[in-house]
């Protein structure tokens, strides 16, 4: 993913903090590692030491209050393997609100919390099913345990996505769903 230049030359890259991966100290490379690691940002510890952590709760919080950058929209595309007309309709964003959110480069907080709620499930997905192409076709295919939607479609709701978070939860457990 790009890397990218925050206010106060903070080292970004997205959309690791949001998505709970550690993150770098500021003035740290962004580079992936051999490992190839995705998305590390900068923080710095109050006395200026490497600081390796997730964003803490309130972080995420005032985060998506403020609006996510639209670096994290398309991060997320990436991820799942969709079109941004096709995200963008899972998210209730219109075209034409697409459009002008790219324009301004930032979500409103309604589409950040639903957008962080397909990247919750993203996460949760990849770790139950092992790898990121097994997460990503199994959240576009009909589930059963779902009526028959993909757990995309499905989790266009709280709700729905609680339960898409259950089952999740029952085939890590090898319950039969």
């Amino acid at each position: 993913m790009k890397k990218q230049k925050g206010k106060d030359d903070w080292s970004l890259e997205e959309p690791a903090a949001i998505y709970g991966e550690k993150r770098r100290t500021r003035g740290q490379s962004g580079a992936r590692g051999q490992s190839g690691a995705r998305g590390q940002s900068g923080t710095r510890g109050q006395s200026g030491t490497r600081e390796d952590r997730a964003m803490g709760p309130g972080e995420t919080v005032a985060c998506i209050r403020a609006g996510l950058p639209i670096v994290e929209f398309e991060a997320l595309q990436e991820l799942l393997g969709l079109g941004a007309e096709e995200l963008a309709g899972h998210l209730s964003i219109s075209r034409s609100t697409l459009i002008r959110r790219r324009k301004s480069r930032r979500l409103d907080a309604q589409e950040s919390d639903r957008l962080l709620r397909y990247a919750r499930l993203y996460a949760r997905a990849e770790s139950t099913l092992g790898d990121a192409e097994a997460a990503q076709q199994w959240l576009k295919s009909p589930a059963r345990a779902l009526g028959y939607e993909s757990p995309l479609h499905f989790a266009e709701t709280e709700a729905g996505a609680r339960e898409v978070e259950n089952l999740l939860g029952r085939i890590e457990h090898g319950v039969f769903s």
